[in-house]
Parts: C-alpha cells; sequence; structure tokens
C-alpha cells in the first residue's frame, strides 16, 4: 500500500491511546492486505459462516449473520469475492436490511472468524448486487448473489477469541 490505510479519526486514535509509532511501513504491509491471499482462499470457501457489517447514508449501521455452509462465499480472485442473499426463501426476517444498505451505501466488511483455532479476517469493499444467471449459476437457491470488490483486508490474532467447537446435530432438527 502506497498511502495511510488509516483515515484521521483512526490516526488520532494512535496518538491519543496507542503508539503512534506502531504502523510502520513494514508492519502496514504485513497486517494490512488489498487483496486475500491465494493460501487464505480455501479458508473463505469453507466458513460456514461470517458477519456483515452495512450501513446507511445516514449513518446508520446494520451488523448481521450470514450462514449457510461451507461454500457461503465464493472467492472469485484475490480482489473479488461473492456471497448469496437469502431472505425470504430461508425464512429470513424480511426485512432487507443488508441489501437496502448496499442499495444506497456499497460499503462492507465482512468477518469471518474460526472458533477452532481463533483464526479472524476482516474484508473491507464495496458491494454490488446482480441477479444475472452468470452469478446466480453458484448460488441456485439466492434471491440474488453480492459480489465485494475488495478494497482492505486485515488479518488478526487469536486473542480473545473463545475456543468453540461444533454441536453434535440435533436428533428432532437435524441442525
Amino acid at each position: 500500500m502506497t498511502s495511510s490505510p488509516f483515515h484521521s479519526g483512526e490516526l488520532d486514535a494512535q496518538r491519543r491511546w496507542g503508539d503512534p509509532e506502531l504502523w510502520t511501513e513494514a508492519r502496514i504491509g504485513q497486517l494490512i492486505w488489498d487483496r486475500i491471499p491465494e493460501p487464505i482462499h480455501p479458508r473463505i470457501e469453507a466458513a460456514p459462516f461470517f458477519f456483515l457489517a452495512t450501513c446507511s447514508p445516514d449513518g446508520r449501521c446494520d451488523c448481521s449473520f450470514k450462514g449457510g455452509g461451507p461454500g457461503l462465499v465464493k472467492v472469485l480472485s484475490p480482489n473479488r469475492l461473492a456471497f448469496p442473499h437469502f431472505e425470504a426463501r430461508v425464512k429470513g426476517n424480511g426485512a432487507y436490511m443488508s441489501l437496502g444498505n448496499i442499495l444506497l451505501n456499497p460499503q462492507i466488511s465482512l468477518l469471518f472468524i474460526d472458533f477452532a483455532d481463533g483464526a479472524r479476517l476482516r474484508v473491507n469493499g464495496r458491494a454490488s448486487i446482480h441477479e444475472n444467471a452468470e452469478m446466480m449459476a453458484s448460488f441456485p437457491q439466492a434471491e440474488c448473489v453480492v459480489a465485494v470488490d475488495i478494497e482492505l483486508v486485515v488479518p488478526s490474532c487469536s486473542s480473545y477469541v473463545p475456543h468453540l467447537v461444533p454441536a453434535e446435530p440435533s436428533a428432532k432438527t437435524g441442525k
């Protein structure tokens, strides 16, 4: 990255409460990326869920859980990924908060957490909504597909992430 990945508020916070010398060019290059490295692609595509943050143009934020099992997210290239949107077809709440925000403000953030090993990955970018056959082919049950043009990727350490293991499927529901 050639310019600082931090906005003025983040830089001010670093000066006030952190160590402004901590973020050297070398550290930025190591911990803040503009693409998803190829060795991480399989981990993202195997993720059974992620958290999605969107924001309306007037600053009202929304964070939602997006689940569906491995294959939920497809890495299209190091700079682009896609995921399906299921709302009415899978008993969503029908509010379309994420899609509504994306229609007005395409800036989004995805957070992947692997509770088995604590690995975290934040992916920020610009979203676009697609209903064309090519994009829909990967997600046949989706109402539409959200593609993300990646702007910033931040791997995070496993500190403070609880170790959790998947529960056994319920005999009653199979889930």
